[in-house]
């Protein structure tokens, strides 16, 4: 007699109450939108990521043209810090090109190196001494 009243206990204890039925009637009644947003109490939104800063596309020059070649030999010589970036970034060319105007200048005679690092070759203008 001890196992059938604890059974019935347990049937009674752990049956689905009546309340949390209509409940879920009701809310079946206007429609699975509606549960969602029944559901989902205190839920923050979710973040949303920035895509970051979008750069514009730089269209430099690939080979010389006259007034960019002219305009090198004019302030490039003069400049006190000649590097493919500072050149690549005034004359609006592309860095291999740079590197190729600093070797072709070196060799003329027209700036001296500085530091000849294969990853950032620095010159300067040189002085007449």
């Amino acid at each position: 007699w001890y196992q059938r009243r604890v059974r019935a206990f347990f049937l009674l204890a752990h049956a689905p109450k009546e309340g949390r039925q209509r409940r879920q009637r009701r809310q079946g009644r206007k429609g699975p939108q509606s549960s969602k947003v029944a559901g989902s109490g205190g839920k923050a939104k979710k973040k949303k990521w920035s895509k970051g800063k979008v750069r514009d596309k730089l269209a430099n020059l690939v080979i010389f043209d006259q007034a960019t070649y002219d305009k090198m030999l004019k302030e490039v010589v003069n400049s006190k810090v000649i590097t493919p970036a500072t050149m690549s970034d005034r004359l609006k060319i592309n860095g291999s090109l740079a590197r190729r105007a600093i070797r072709d200048l070196a060799n003329q005679g027209l700036i001296r190196p500085v530091s000849n690092h294969s990853a950032l070759p620095i010159y300067t203008r040189n002085t007449k001494t």
